[in-house]
C-alpha cells in the first residue's frame, strides 16, 4: 500500500471527491466542518507534516478555496475546502498541528478568510494601520486599493 493509498482510507469517511491530479499526488474534497476531524486523523496516523496552507480566489464561481498541504516523502497529499467568498470562516487546525499558525494567519490577512480559534489571530505581513477589508491576494485586490485611495 502506497502512503497515497493509506491517506485516501484515513480520510474515506470526509471524502467528498478525491482527485489523482498527477503521479504522486491526491487531492480530496472535505467540507470546512470536517477539516479538523480529517487532520487529526491524518496526525493521529502520522501521516506526513503539512507543508502550507494555500488560498485560492475565484470570484466568478463566489468562492475562496483553501489548500492543506501534506508531504509523506514523495507524496503529496492536498485537502481541497471551498467556502463562500463573502465571510469566508474555516476552523483552525492549531489545536492538532500548533505549526499551522502561520499559515492561518497568512489566509487570513491575505484573502480575509476568518480563521475560528486559532491562537494567534494578529497581522503577520501587512503593517499595523492596513485598512480592514481589504485583502492583497484577491484577485480584486488592484480594483479594492484603487477605491480606497
Amino acid at each position: 500500500m502506497t502512503a497515497l493509498e493509506q491517506a485516501q482510507g484515513l480520510l474515506a469517511a470526509w471524502a467528498q471527491e478525491t482527485r489523482t491530479p498527477e503521479a504522486g499526488r491526491l487531492d480530496v474534497v472535505i467540507a470546512p466542518e470536517k477539516l479538523v476531524a480529517a487532520t487529526t486523523a491524518l496526525f493521529d496516523a502520522r501521516w506526513g507534516y503539512l507543508a502550507g496552507i494555500t488560498g485560492l480566489d475565484a470570484p466568478k464561481s463566489g468562492q475562496i478555496e483553501v489548500l492543506y498541504h501534506f508531504c509523506a516523502g514523495a507524496y503529496v497529499l492536498t485537502l481541497r475546502i471551498a467556502l463562500a467568498r463573502e465571510k469566508p470562516s474555516i476552523a483552525s487546525i492549531c489545536s492538532v498541528i500548533p505549526a499551522a499558525s502561520m499559515f492561518e494567519r497568512e489566509l487570513a490577512e491575505m484573502f480575509g478568510v476568518a480563521v475560528v480559534g486559532t491562537p494567534d489571530p494578529s497581522r503577520l505581513f501587512l503593517p499595523d494601520d492596513w485598512q480592514d477589508g481589504v485583502y492583497p491576494l484577491r484577485k480584486d485586490f488592484a480594483e479594492e486599493a484603487s477605491h480606497a485611495e
